[in-house]
């Protein structure tokens, strides 16, 4: 921070005005993640895009972001805190309307890279700011707010999208962010003070170039590797070799420059590179559920999907509580917060590990209303270690990378559940088949097939649909057997935090 953001008066209602500005500026980004995903079927149609070129709406975003994500604390240094905010906001906004009147596929992707590279420092930056201006003691009140924003956003997103493209339409999708752009906009201009501005800072295009390179290719890899079948790919094999040797030659270009692209003096920081790879799994956690949950219950429950918003929601009232229980915990022990967070987290997993076709409604509600409480009681004290002994010079370098592995632990995660539930699909689905034959016992029982009785010729069509069903039921399994693992493996971690006593006074 520059010495006359430092040496200014700060009061609790300026902080409070802070908070809010920032939650909104973060929320802002985060409705973008999930909320065009359910106009996608719409978009298709309406552009008349394959399903195939309809799926760069989103890989394109998610791609920006990646990139521009871990610069900004460059551009902070550069140009300052609050002129960077109005130009991320103001840009986001007018890309954001222009996305809703776009004519084309062509028009609507280039729109959606800006939408996703103006976007991509709103978060961290608004992380930095309340670190920055809040007191340490209080960081837990100030960071449960901002997690609400953060992460209850794209929970309550799948929702409020599919309610706004079914009623109206996909431009809608776009359309309501606009006014959330405005206010954020002018609450930016009266109320955030300008800091952290460095003159002497030298940027390392060279880093940036490999690193922007290296992170572009793993998002293609996750992104399309399921779609064009892995290495039997020459696309993906091609962009496997271009991200490694990226990695590398960024690797050299660090040990040589004064000041590479991500501060080396970060990850001396103990809490701070633990708290790293406890977001990554945190975002490996936080948004599966919602990737998998949704086409589950569409085509093997047949679920309305105003049923499937009202589940959504419950895992977001969860979130709500979460935060409230943490953001009251700011004298307890941060560990214990995470801990807690891991188990209920785990617990929901395993539970939704368990069922089978006859799952009912709140056999599938209170599992993730605990997820969401999991979830959102972690977050805070996560950032408390993350940040607790980090210099706050360094804090929008580190706000950075921070949400950059967390986006990295979601995409990849999400794609190897994808992975493996085709792959288990397919495995399962062929040894059902091969045990079926005119002379099976089981085909005696009508229930096998779903309903009526069993004809080995007329049955045949309704003997593979319930093969394909219960296969695909084995796949989701198999998925939230990986989430609860996952995160139960997690736990050890957390004895590596060293506890600095003087954040929680």
């Amino acid at each position: 921070m520059t010495a006359r953001a430092e040496e200014a008066p700060v009061s609790r209602a300026y902080r409070m005005l802070v908070l809010v500005i920032m939650a909104l500026s973060a929320m802002l980004y985060s409705l973008t993640i999930t909320m065009v995903n359910v106009a996608l079927p719409q978009l298709q149609g309406a552009l008349g895009a394959t399903q195939e070129q309809v799926a760069w709406v989103v890989t394109l975003n998610v791609v920006a972001t990646a990139v521009v994500t871990p610069l900004t604390g460059a551009m902070v240094a550069m140009f300052g805190q609050r002129r960077l905010l109005l130009w991320c906001i103001s840009g986001f906004t007018l890309v954001t309307l222009a996305c809703a009147f776009a004519t084309s596929l062509e028009s609507l992707l280039f729109f959606r890279v800006l939408q996703g590279a103006l976007g991509a420092p709103l978060v961290p930056m608004a992380q930095a700011i309340i670190l920055q201006t809040w007191p340490r003691e209080e960081h837990a009140k100030a960071n449960g707010f901002m997690g609400m924003s953060v992460v209850i956003g794209p929970a309550i997103a799948p929702s409020l999208g599919g309610y706004l493209s079914q009623e109206y339409s996909w431009r809608w999708v776009f359309l309501m962010m606009v006014p959330l752009g405005v206010v954020t906009y002018l609450g930016v201009v009266r109320w955030i003070r300008e800091g952290g501005r460095n003159t002497a800072f030298r940027f390392d295009f060279a880093g940036f170039a490999l690193f922007s390179i290296a992170i572009v290719s793993l998002q293609l890899i996750l992104d399309r590797g399921e779609r064009l079948d892995w290495l039997e790919s020459h696309f993906i094999v091609s962009t496997t070799v271009l991200m490694v040797v990226a990695i590398l030659m960024y690797l050299v270009n660090s040990c040589f420059t004064e000041q590479p692209f991500i501060n080396p003096r970060l990850f001396a920081d103990r809490n701070y590179t633990i708290g790293l790879f406890l977001v990554f799994i945190y975002g490996s956690l936080n948004f599966t559920p919602l990737v998998l949950l949704p086409p589950l219950l569409q085509n093997l429950k047949g679920y309305p999907d105003g049923l499937i918003g009202i589940l959504l929601a419950m895992r977001g009232v969860g979130m709500i509580v979460g935060f409230m229980v943490a953001a009251r915990m700011g004298r307890v022990d941060p560990r214990v917060g995470l801990v807690v967070g891991m188990v209920c987290v785990g617990i929901s997993g395993w539970a939704l590990s368990l069922h089978d076709l006859n799952v009912g409604m709140w056999a599938l509600a209170w599992p993730s209303i605990l997820q969401g409480f999991g979830c959102g009681i972690m977050w805070v004290p996560l950032s408390i270690v993350t940040f607790s002994t980090l210099p706050p010079t360094m804090l929008p370098d580190g706000s950075a990378l921070f949400h950059l592995l967390r986006n990295l632990g979601t995409s990849l995660f999400v794609a190897f559940s994808v992975f493996l539930l085709v792959r288990t699909t397919k495995i399962r689905y062929s040894e059902m088949v091969g045990t079926v034959t005119p002379y099976s016992e089981r085909l005696d029982f009508g229930h096998v097939i779903g309903t009526g009785s069993v004809d080995w010729v007329d049955s045949l069509g309704r003997l593979a649909s319930e093969a394909v069903r219960q296969s695909t039921m084995i796949g989701y399994n198999n998925c939230f057997y990986l989430y609860a693992a996952t995160c139960f493996a997690s736990l050890p971690i957390l004895a590596l935090v060293t506890l600095d006593r003087k954040s929680r006074r």
